[in-house]
C-alpha cells in the first residue's frame, strides 16, 4: 500500500525554514565576531594579560576566517556545502564554549581562531540556497543572506554591551553558545545536502600556500599600527606574503585541480567584483568603527557626545534594521535593472552618507541618519556581490568563488581599520588631560571611505553587462559553463 501524503508534513516545514536557518546562522557569525569588542578594555585587568595580548582575540578571528573561508568554500564544493557549513557551525558553538569556559588568554586566543570559521557560512550558504531554491526565489534569499553580516554586526554590540554590563563576562559566551548551538541543530534539521559537486582532488598544497600568504599579509595590516609600519618584522611581513602568494599564484595556474580557479577569476567578471568587494568592504568598516569612536569621545573634545557602550549599540541597531528590511528591496533592484547597477547605487549612496558625516558630526541625529544612508548603501552592495558570482561561475565552484569574494572584503575590512587607526593616530589634540582624535580627523576618516565607495562605483560600471538566463541557471558543460536557457541580453 503506498503511503497517505501528509499535508504540511515535517519535510515541507524543513524546505520552508532552510531560508531562515541559513540566515539565523549567517547572523550568529557577525554577532560571534563583534560581542567581543566590549570587553577589549577591561580583559586586560580580567584575563592578567597585556593589552597587546588581549588585541589577539580579534587578530585572531580575522586571520583563521580568512583563511579557511576559500578553503571551506572549495571543500563544500567537493564533499558537501551542508557537510561543510555543519562543520563551521560545530567550531563555531566550539569556541564559544571554550570562551566561557576559561579565563586564560592563551585558550581564548585559540577559542577564538576556532569561532574564525564561522566566516564561512554565508559564502557556504549562499551556494546552498543558488543550488536548492527555484531561481525566482534565489535573488531575495541571497540578499537576505548578504546582509545577515551587517545584521548580526548591529546587533552583537548592544547584546554583548547589555551582558557585560549585568552580568559575568562569562555569560556573553555562554549565550553565544546556546545560540551557535541551536543554529547547529537547527541546519542540521533543515538544511539538504546539495547533490552539486566539483571533481578533483583537493588541492592541500594550495590551502597551504594560501594559508602563509593570507597570515603574513593580514598580520602586517592588523599589527602595522602597534608594531610600526616601517618595522622589520611588519616590512619583512609584507616581502613574505608578496613572495609566498606569487608562488602560490604559479602554483595554481599549473595545478590540474586549483584550489581557486585562477583563469577564471581573472576574468572581468569575477575579477571586478572581487575589486569592488575588496573596495565596498573598505567602505562598510569604517561606518561603524568611527561612529562607535565618535559617540563615546568625551564632551570636552567639543564634539564628543560621552555614550555608554549600550547606548552606543543602540545608536547601531537601526543600521541592521534597515539592512533587514531593504535586502528584499535591493534584490527587486537587481533583478529589474541587473545586479551591477545595484552595486553601483550601493556605492554611491555609501558615499553620500559620508558626505553627510563630513557636513555635520556634532548632533546625534545627524549621525544616525549619515550612518544608516551608508547602511542603506551597503545593504545594495553586498547583496549585488554575490549574485553578481553566482552568474558568472559554473554551479560546482559557487562556494569556492563566494569564499574568494568575502575573503575580499575581509581584507578590505582590515586595510579599512589600519587606514581610519593611522588617520586618527596622526590628528589628535589635548583637552583636561586626556587625548583624542581631533574632529577634522573623523571628517578625513570619512572622505577617505567616501572616496573609496566612488572608486567602488566605477568599478561596479566596468562590470561587463548581464547575460544571464530569465529564469535560468548557469550549468557546466564540457565546453565550460553553458547557459540552460536563452539568454537575457541588456
Amino acid at each position: 500500500m503506498g503511503s497517505v501524503p501528509i499535508p504540511g508534513d515535517a519535510r515541507d516545514l524543513r524546505a520552508r525554514l532552510a531560508v531562515p536557518v541559513l540566515a539565523f546562522g549567517g547572523i550568529l557569525m557577525a554577532v560571534t565576531q563583534t560581542v567581543v569588542v566590549p570587553l577589549l578594555p577591561d580583559l586586560p585587568r580580567l584575563t592578567h594579560s597585556s593589552a597587546g595580548a588581549v588585541s589577539w582575540l580579534v587578530t585572531a578571528t580575522l586571520l583563521s576566517g580568512a583563511v579557511l573561508t576559500p578553503v571551506l568554500g572549495r571543500a563544500g564544493d567537493m564533499y558537501g556545502k551542508r557537510r561543510v557549513l555543519l562543520i563551521a557551525l560545530g567550531l563555531m558553538a566550539g569556541g564559544s564554549v571554550l570562551c566561557a569556559l576559561t579565563s586564560d588568554i592563551r585558550l581564548l586566543i585559540a577559542a577564538r581562531a576556532l569561532q574564525g570559521a564561522s566566516a564561512a557560512v554565508v559564502p557556504l550558504s549562499i551556494s546552498i540556497l543558488r543550488d536548492e531554491l527555484p531561481p525566482q526565489r534565489t535573488a531575495s534569499a541571497v540578499a537576505l543572506m548578504s546582509s545577515t553580516v551587517g545584521i548580526g554586526a548591529a546587533l552583537g554590540l548592544p547584546l554583548a554591551a547589555l551582558i557585560v554590563q549585568y552580568a559575568d563576562w562569562h555569560a556573553m559566551f555562554w549565550a553565544t553558545a546556546a545560540l551557535s548551538t541551536g543554529g547547529l541543530l537547527l541546519a542540521r534539521w533543515a538544511v539538504r545536502e546539495s547533490p552539486v559537486r566539483s571533481a578533483g582532488r583537493f588541492d592541500t598544497w594550495g590551502a597551504l600556500g594560501l594559508a602563509a600568504g593570507l597570515v603574513c599579509l593580514l598580520l602586517a595590516v592588523s599589527q602595522g599600527g602597534q608594531w610600526g609600519w616601517g618595522s622589520g618584522p611588519i616590512v619583512g611581513l609584507f616581502v613574505g606574503s608578496v613572495v609566498i602568494l606569487c608562488l602560490w599564484w604559479r602554483m595554481q595556474l599549473r595545478s590540474e585541480h586549483p584550489l581557486v580557479d585562477l583563469r577564471l577569476a581573472s576574468g572581468r567578471r569575477v575579477a571586478l567584483p572581487h575589486v569592488t568587494a575588496l573596495l565596498a568592504g573598505f567602505a562598510f568598516y569604517a561606518n561603524s568603527l568611527v561612529t562607535a569612536q565618535l559617540v563615546q569621545a568625551p564632551a570636552a573634545s567639543g564634539y564628543g557626545l560621552e555614550l555608554s557602550i549600550v547606548a552606543t549599540g543602540l545608536c547601531l541597531l537601526p543600521n541592521g534594521v534597515i539592512m533587514l528590511v531593504l535586502s528584499p528591496v535591493s534584490a527587486r533592484v537587481s533583478t529589474a535593472r541587473g545586479p551591477r547597477v545595484t552595486l553601483a547605487v550601493g556605492a554611491v549612496f555609501m558615499a553620500l552618507g559620508y558626505a553627510v558625516r563630513i557636513v555635520d558630526s556634532r548632533e546625534l541625529w545627524v549621525i544616525m541618519v549619515g550612518a544608516a544612508v551608508v547602511s542603506t548603501g551597503t545593504t545594495f552592495a553586498y547583496s549585488a556581490l554575490p549574485t553578481l558570482i553566482l552568474r558568472a561561475v559554473p554551479v560546482e565552484q559557487t562556494a569556492s568563488a563566494n569564499g574568494v569574494n568575502v575573503l575580499m572584503r575581509t581584507i578590505g575590512q582590515s586595510v579599512s581599520s589600519a587606514a581610519v587607526a593611522a588617520i586618527l593616530v596622526h590628528h589628535t589634540s589635548t583637552a583636561g588631560g586626556l587625548r583624542f582624535p581631533t574632529l577634522g580627523g573623523y571628517q578625513l576618516a570619512f572622505a577617505m571611505a567616501g572616496a573609496v565607495a566612488l572608486v567602488a562605483c566605477a568599478a561596479a560600471l566596468a562590470i561587463p553587462s548581464d547575460t544571464v538566463p530569465k529564469g535560468g541557471r548557469t550549468s557546466t558543460g564540457p565546453g565550460g559553463p553553458v547557459q540552460e536557457t536563452a539568454l537575457e541580453g541588456r
